[in-house]
């Protein structure tokens, strides 16, 4: 009888629902290398191979199919079982796994963390950057603060503000550009494929010509740095451009037309533990002071 570790199952799906071993090493932040290594021990222990490598990613043979139907029950069931007893935690203390994107971490939110621990010693914050959506349903993170417009049904929280956008450049760009329209402007800065589902991203392939556009990130802080070295013309929220030393705000209303929501989330079963729900509480009393 074969001994199945949980931990092994959940690298498995990891790597077979992002198709790729550095997918899955990011979303359990482990190394690459322990992902590949784990999972061809758990082939040869158990004398299975679960996964075919093509150079396109890594698919399930039969035996991998059958073995992630297993896992994801085995998923739900684990995740349910975690909700039913951190649902019922009544102290403020403990560990608490924050996700956000690397905007509101890198221009409000650190200054926010920093009253909250003082408040709140007992409580650990974990915090995980990104601008991959990360799953609070499985367990990955404990309250989300993002961006967007229709979160999921299983989710509860709060909207806090509609986040708006405009155009921002250099000190010596705007400078230079002042009384001209900035769309005449012939270097501008862009979010890359990441961000192709982004309205800014699709405003500027469809306003921008393409050989206009001198640089593209993965990345806004990315943007927003390019931006100040004097690159060009770039698209930023409003909450990280007007508060960025070195930019300046162009007078242009292209952007006015876009906004987008600002969340603060937890999954509905996490919703009366005590520091889930005072770190909401606590969080968007200060969100809501903050000009977006």
């Amino acid at each position: 009888m074969h001994n199945w570790d949980w931990d092994d199952l959940r690298l498995i799906l990891a790597v077979a629902e992002h198709k790729s071993f550095a997918a899955a090493a990011r979303l359990l932040n482990v190394n690459h290398t322990t992902v590949l290594r784990r999972v061809n021990t758990f082939e040869h222990e158990h004398g299975l191979r679960i996964f075919n490598r093509l150079s396109a990613g890594y698919t399930l043979t039969e035996a991998g199919e059958e073995l992630l139907r297993t896992a994801e029950i085995m998923r739900e069931a684990v995740s349910n079982l975690a909700f039913r007893f951190e649902g019922k935690d009544l102290k403020l203390e403990g560990t608490l796994r924050i996700t956000t994107c690397d905007t509101i971490m890198g221009s409000i939110l650190p200054e926010i963390l920093e009253r909250f621990s003082k408040l709140h010693k007992k409580i650990v914050v974990e915090l995980s950057t990104g601008n991959f959506v990360t799953d609070l349903a499985q367990r990955h993170a404990d309250v989300a603060i993002r961006t967007g417009d229709n979160p999921s049904e299983s989710l509860i929280g709060r909207h806090l503000a509609d986040v708006r956008f405009a155009l921002y450049a250099s000190d010596e760009i705007a400078k230079k550009i002042a009384g001209t329209d900035p769309l005449d402007f012939n270097s501008w800065i862009s979010p890359d494929s990441t961000f192709s589902q982004m309205a800014i991203t699709k405003w500027i392939q469809s306003a921008i010509p393409a050989n206009s556009i001198v640089f593209k990130a993965n990345s806004l802080i990315s943007l927003r740095q390019a931006a100040i070295a004097g690159m060009g013309i770039v698209p930023l929220p409003c909450y990280l451009g007007d508060n960025t030393i070195g930019l300046t705000r162009l007078a242009s209303r292209a952007l006015d037309q876009f906004k987008t929501g600002l969340w603060i989330l937890t999954h509905k079963d996490l919703r009366h533990t005590a520091r889930v729900r005072e770190f909401i509480s606590f969080v968007s009393d200060e969100l809501r002071q903050h000009s977006f």
